[in-house]
């Protein structure tokens, strides 16, 4: 099938690649136009042939806004948007009335895979009516990981980012207790090989997961963090899940407190937010703060090895 998809970012860009291996055409906007397909939202959708889907993974909040807003004016009653970005589930249902005022439908999708959803697949989660869904299912079909898992259609308008949003902070908890256990580790003078404790586990126990192999990962390239800065930001979601649950009177304690380590990451270089920092970068490709002092030697070390190779 064709789709139009916006936003050619580390998400974007990687499920272009895979839905064309898949056999569908996809045609791409981005605001870059060296990775784009087409140099305007008007000629991405002149392109498509009706019933037309659009996908948008652009920013959350004033970015997909605006989108929305443009392709409202754009498509066709019987068109279909997606909104496959990190946006607050509340924002979806005024979408879904803003697009149906003019006969289009709206789906929202929460994805998960981060840089490795090209080679594995991404896990979706996708909220809004079985007319609309089905529209898009070639698509979802295409993404998702291989085997029975990894996709689901998981309620009315919303319930997508909804999901999303529960994931990002199961996450959150998690991350947090494999970077807590890693500090403990790092601080008892009878454990001389964190870094092979950490690997010994990813077989037989039962806290094995991708992100104890993503800990691993990182340990592999700096076995002691000792390259990162102690800081790790949000993206927002784990604030929604703690205020969700604060509506519905959910008690959420390992969540809400692995959320008030980010920010208490951001007052001192915590040894904990080393390992979140590295796991974030191994999974998703954030962006990470080198630690100063050790930025400085580094450069200092690579001055002095191109000094010698000047002298010779």
């Amino acid at each position: 099938m064709e789709l139009g998809l916006i936003g050619l970012g580390k998400m974007g860009g990687n499920m272009r690649e895979r839905l064309r291996r898949a056999g569908h055409t996809v045609i791409g906007y981005d605001r870059n136009p060296d990775i784009a397909d087409v140099h305007s939202l008007k000629e991405l959708v002149d392109k498509l042939k009706g019933p037309r889907v659009v996908w948008a993974m652009v920013p959350a909040g004033a970015p997909t806004q605006s989108t929305i807003d443009e392709l409202a004016d754009l498509l066709s009653p019987g068109d279909v948007v997606v909104d496959g970005g990190n946006s607050r589930w509340t924002e979806d249902e005024k979408h879904a009335v803003e697009l149906g005022i003019k006969g289009i439908g709206f789906v929202d999708c929460g994805v998960s895979g981060g840089v490795w959803g090209l080679e594995n697949g991404y896990a979706l989660m996708y909220g809004g009516t079985p007319d609309d869904v089905a529209k898009v299912r070639p698509v979802f079909d295409a993404l998702k990981p291989e085997g029975e898992f990894g996709a689901v259609h998981a309620g009315k308008v919303g319930a997508g980012h909804f999901a999303k949003m529960v994931h990002n902070g199961i996450e959150y908890a998690m991350m947090q207790a494999y970077a807590e256990g890693w500090e403990l580790l790092e601080k008892v003078g009878s454990v001389t090989d964190v870094r092979e404790v950490f690997r010994s586990w990813q077989e037989g126990t039962v806290i094995r997961s991708w992100l104890l192999d993503l800990a691993v990962n990182a340990l592999d390239d700096d076995e002691h963090l000792e390259q990162l800065k102690g800081y790790a930001d949000d993206s927002g979601e784990g604030r929604w899940t703690v205020e969700a649950a604060i509506d519905h009177a959910v008690p959420l304690p390992a969540i809400t407190a692995s959320l008030f380590a980010r920010f208490a990451s951001r007052q001192d270089d915590s040894p904990q937010m080393k390992m979140i920092a590295a796991l974030r970068n191994q999974f998703g490709g954030h962006a990470v703060e080198a630690n100063a002092a050790e930025a400085a030697a580094m450069k200092s070390t690579k001055n002095t090895k191109s000094t010698k190779k000047s002298d010779k």
